[in-house]
């Protein structure tokens, strides 16, 4: 990314968000009766204990492909007790969509305060539609950065729930395929998601479909936003 300002937006959007996510995690784990992520302090949105729990996934490996591809990939956990989840499938099932529920919130809020912009008239929808110019202003360089920075939060976040929410491991989504199986079938379910080489198999298969899958979604989430609007 040519635009250090861009790079950094990305990164402390992507910083925020990936520690709301993983401290929905570990709060839906607390409530649920698990207390190995509070003990380890990840039920918070400081993101420190994040941090120290995967430098790697949190600092080192977004800013280096934020710099490099303009996007940060990067990755974090919030830590349970298995034996707990096999006790709890249920609740386990809620606590890996939690995750993901806090990034939707993120994508709601973001999309309420352009809309609310709109209708104090200090945005409105650009010309065209990219990752991050999802709103514009003249009003000032002030909220031209505001709309700049919503429309980060908006796609960033759309990235990290339907990423999260593919039912693949391992991906939040395999987490909860439970809630839609039988006992018997769920156990199954977690025998078979919990081999060792699933999770690397899950990641390069999402990569490799990330794309296709997302922009459509993208597209229809700013149809959602801006239905006066036909982008494409």
């Amino acid at each position: 990314m040519e635009d250090p300002v861009a790079a950094l937006v990305f990164y402390v959007v992507f910083l925020f968000s990936t520690t709301l996510h993983e401290a929905c995690h570990a709060w839906a784990a607390k409530r649920g009766g698990d207390l190995t992520a509070y003990h380890g302090g990840q039920v918070s949105i400081d993101p420190m204990p994040h941090i120290k729990r995967e430098p790697f996934g949190m600092v080192f490996l977004p800013i280096l492909t934020v710099i490099i591809s303009g996007w940060p990939f990067g990755f974090a956990s919030a830590p349970y007790d298995p034996h707990w989840a096999r006790a709890n499938p249920r609740r386990a099932a809620w606590m890996s969509l939690a995750g993901p529920a806090a990034n939707l919130g993120l994508i709601l809020l973001a999309a309420l305060t352009i809309r609310i912009g709109i209708t104090l008239e200090v945005f409105y929808p650009p010309h065209q539609i990219n990752f991050a110019a999802i709103t514009a202003s003249e009003v000032s360089d002030f909220w031209s950065g505001a709309g700049y920075l919503l429309g980060v939060f908006f796609s960033l976040n759309l990235v990290l729930f339907i990423l999260n929410m593919f039912p693949i491991p391992p991906l939040d989504g395999s987490g909860a395929v439970p809630l839609l199986l039988s006992p018997g079938a769920a156990d199954r379910w977690r025998n078979f998601v919990n081999q060792p080489m699933l999770g690397w198999i899950g990641i390069i298969i999402a990569w490799q479909v990330f794309d296709e899958i997302f922009m459509p979604l993208f597209f229809g989430a700013v149809h959602l936003l801006y239905p006066e609007m036909n982008y494409r």
